[in-house]
């Protein structure tokens, strides 16, 4: 699926697809979930930006790596997304289907 306007602006990501980044050290995950969301579960090693509060100027630095953005169905992190490209960021990439996915695809979850 791709977001904005029929152009293709938004990468997104199978939950295999990121988790094969992961472990290759070529990934790094920004989950835009609120900070409860957060602490009840999220993708290993993911840092927490809030959509609530979220500022492309607090994106930390992927050093190198793809930053992938994911939060509890895909919504948010594509909304994440539309601020980034406002904002002439790099980042483009986002989870398909959110941190539902990568449970439902029975990937680790860090608490």
């Amino acid at each position: 699926m791709v977001f904005g306007f029929g152009k293709a602006r938004h990468r997104e990501l199978t939950p295999g697809e990121l988790a094969q980044l992961l472990r290759d050290d070529r990934a790094l995950v920004v989950d835009v979930r609120e900070v409860d969301e957060f602490a009840a579960g999220h993708i290993p090693g993911a840092v927490n930006l809030p959509l609530s509060t979220f500022q492309t100027s607090q994106l930390p630095d992927a050093g190198g790596r793809t930053m992938v953005l994911n939060c509890a169905a895909g919504r948010r992190s594509a909304m994440a997304l539309e601020r980034c490209a406002m904002a002439r960021t790099e980042v483009d990439t986002h989870l398909a289907g959110g941190f539902g996915a990568w449970q439902a695809a029975g990937l680790p979850v860090e608490r």
